[in-house]
């Protein structure tokens, strides 16, 4: 294979592999509500992150070897694990207690929108009108499906904390993003994820044995087991390493713009397994979520491929 071919093939498997992980990450708001609905939400997130960071490790030792971190990679996994794995099951997971799966899978989609507003104020990523104006949009339309199209209980402060929790999904997550671009620096991809799943692990199972429940699990069924064991191996081992190597890939708010895809599978799954009916204003707010996040992430390649041509010509 010539080294051009080898150059357009990798890109396009990133993105298949994109388009897949958005997939499963939708699935699992539904089987993140299924799960929630029998047992308590942090041992469901511990019983996820244990059986994830054991194919994971197992991967790992496989592929590369026993892991030889330094200290600098084990505070940058625990960040990863703080942030991406910890605190963000504890909002998405306790969330879903609250909220419609699809509803909150609505809300996330303005993750992309915000790496973006991120990755310009605080990295200096390149910023354009037409890129400001696809956050605002995406912004806007994430407001209409928190206030369930009521923009008055904005104002009113009576936005519920299930909402709140998952606006904090999307913040998290664009914290696990930009910390994980600095990991991919040193650590391959599953290295990555396997270290963050073991650090967020052992934050969510010390909360869950202080909390008392992560033994607590003799009424639960097979539906919530099967839940827990499809969020541990494709949400967790096999969808964040994906996004991970696509991060090293094609960039941080490339690789986030797929999240658009996760609400559309959250949504339709959520109406097909959990009969969940969403109103026209939420559907709207997470329409224009979407294509604010498409103008964005327009813009954003228009702005790198202008770079590029600057480079090439001075």
């Amino acid at each position: 294979m010539s080294s051009l071919a080898q150059r357009t093939a990798v890109p396009s498997a990133t993105y298949l592999k994109l388009v897949a992980t958005a997939v499963l990450w939708g699935a699992t708001w539904i089987a993140g509500r299924v799960a929630v609905s029998e047992a308590a939400p942090l041992a469901v997130a511990s019983w996820r992150f244990l059986l994830a960071a054991l194919l994971l490790g197992l991967l790992v030792v496989q592929r590369e070897g026993w892991p030889r971190w330094s200290r600098s990679d084990w505070l940058t996994l625990t960040a990863l694990g703080a942030s991406g794995i910890f605190l963000y099951n504890l909002c998405f997971l306790y969330g879903l207690q609250l909220i419609e799966a699809g509803r909150g899978a609505l809300v996330v989609a303005l993750t992309p929108a915000l790496v973006a507003a991120s990755d310009w104020l605080f990295f200096g990523a390149p910023m354009s009108p037409v890129k400001a104006t696809g956050i605002i949009v995406a912004m806007f339309g994430c407001l209409l499906v928190v206030s369930n199209g009521d923009l008055q209980l904005l104002v009113s402060g009576q936005i519920g904390v299930g909402e709140w929790l998952i606006i904090g999904c999307s913040m998290l997550w664009a914290v696990y993003t930009f910390i994980g671009r600095r990991a991919t620096r040193s650590l391959s991809p599953l290295a990555m994820t396997f270290g963050a799943s073991l650090t967020g692990c052992a934050m969510l199972t010390g909360a869950a044995l202080l909390q008392g429940s992560l033994f607590s699990l003799a009424e639960t069924t097979w539906r919530a087991w099967s839940s827990i064991a499809f969020l541990g191996v494709f949400g967790v081992a096999v969808a964040f390493t994906w996004y991970a190597a696509a991060v090293q890939e094609i960039g941080a708010t490339r690789s986030a713009a797929f999240i658009n895809l996760v609400p559309v599978s959250a949504v339709l799954l959520g109406a097909l397994l959990l009969h969940e009916r969403l109103g026209i204003a939420v559907l709207a707010g997470g329409s224009l979520v979407i294509a604010g996040v498409l103008m964005t992430n327009h813009a954003g390649a228009q702005l790198a491929t202008g770079a590029h041509s600057k480079e090439k010509t001075a």
